[in-house]
């Protein structure tokens, strides 16, 4: 599939069937992550086969079943846009894995934060995990907000390629589901802003993501 039928497809995941993820995705998953370090100057690193971590009432809660896998998003304390950066690259980690046939949950409070294993350093913070592995379903469509309480560019005014990128930042995972974010056209460039809320600077460099992906054009 390609990258706009990854962002359609992906829903978020919670219950897992019982097998560990393939050596050569293992592989794949770990190159895509050290590009994105490299690139970002972040610190992903991903755990295997560590059901510990879900093994929580939190995350019995939540409605984890047979998550043993998970990404952690991490990166310096000093970096300003930290959070929206690990969601930025999050993002892009998740509809990559899409596209390999696995499955993913963004997760941000539903896990055992003293149970996870991620090595950070005293000037790294762990921002959130991602769940991922063979989907025991493919979880399903979340609903949107319509298009014009998200943007304000209207009717005829909306160029394909900006259409394109609402179509897919209204399908990107938001926490709770608030879509607590607005995109303008400034100069023939989208500029898209989150309103105050949990976990909204993480959403916001999903949605960027996810609207760069489709669109073809840069945002800020």
């Amino acid at each position: 599939m390609d990258i706009k039928e990854a962002i359609k497809s992906r829903h978020s995941v919670r219950q897992f069937i019982n097998k560990p993820i393939a050596d050569d995705l293992r592989e794949k998953l770990e190159k895509l992550i050290k590009e994105c370090n490299e690139e970002s100057g972040l610190n992903f690193h991903i755990v295997y086969d560590d059901p510990e971590c879900f093994n929580t009432f939190l995350a019995h809660y939540g409605k984890f079943e047979n998550a043993r896998n998970y990404i952690v998003l991490a990166g310096k304390k000093s970096i300003e846009d930290l959070d929206e950066r690990c969601g930025y690259y999050g993002e892009r980690i998740v509809l990559e894995a899409q596209q390999m046939g696995l499955n993913t949950c963004w997760v941000a409070g539903t896990y055992g934060k003293g149970k996870c294993k991620s090595e950070l350093a005293d000037d790294e913070k762990r921002v959130c995990i991602i769940a991922i592995g063979y989907g025991a379903n493919e979880g399903n469509k979340h609903r949107s907000k319509p298009i014009e309480k998200l943007c304000d560019i209207r009717g005829d005014e909306m160029q394909t390629w900006f259409r394109n990128g609402m179509v897919a930042a209204m399908m990107a995972p938001t926490a709770l589901n608030q879509q607590k974010f607005f995109v303008t056209l400034e100069n023939d460039e989208a500029v898209i802003t989150a309103k105050k809320g949990m976990m909204t600077k993480i959403d916001l460099g999903i949605v960027k993501y996810n609207f760069e992906a489709a669109s073809g054009h840069k945002c800020r």
